[in-house]
């Protein structure tokens, strides 16, 4: 993900109380929740799909990966429509917050604070209290980024 994505350009965003981050450059837009279509044969991380301008998008539950109180989506919450490196996906997201730019020095390497957290690529400071910055390739397993093509296809 380094060189490629600049871990210090962000998209703040809320989930259950915490504040977790993007990097700005693998995310396309936020919208509004909608109804979504289930879809058959997709891991239990995706809560289905949502058809965004003829663009059918598996929408991920980040509650269920980030191990958070389940509850339905509500009219108020929001998808952050994002890419990794193989399809673009929507993220359930409580609320987004702003767009920062912090200096490369006030990321902190997920490896400096604890190793074997792939899923990260960074920890910052907020006004709010610590932000995780998470990579998105790596968000969701191997085995899930293959089911949910399978199902897609």
């Amino acid at each position: 993900m380094e060189g490629t994505i600049d871990p210090t350009h962000l998209l703040i965003f809320a989930l259950d109380g915490q504040r977790y981050a993007l990097p700005l450059a693998a995310v396309d837009r936020v919208v509004r929740a909608a109804a979504l279509t289930p879809l058959p044969k997709a891991p239990e991380i995706v809560l289905g799909v949502l058809d965004l301008q003829g663009v059918i998008i598996p929408v991920i539950n980040l509650r269920k990966r980030f191990r958070l109180p389940e509850r339905p989506i509500g009219c108020d919450d929001q998808f952050l429509v994002a890419r990794t490196a193989k399809f673009p996906v929507a993220l359930a997201v409580d609320s987004t917050h702003e767009v920062v730019r912090l200096s490369p020095e006030a990321v902190v390497k997920p490896e400096a604070i604890v190793p074997g957290t792939g899923h990260l690529c960074g920890v910052t400071r907020h006004a709010d209290g610590l932000v995780l910055i998470h990579d998105l390739d790596t968000l969701l397993f191997p085995d899930e980024e293959l089911q949910i093509a399978e199902a897609l296809a």
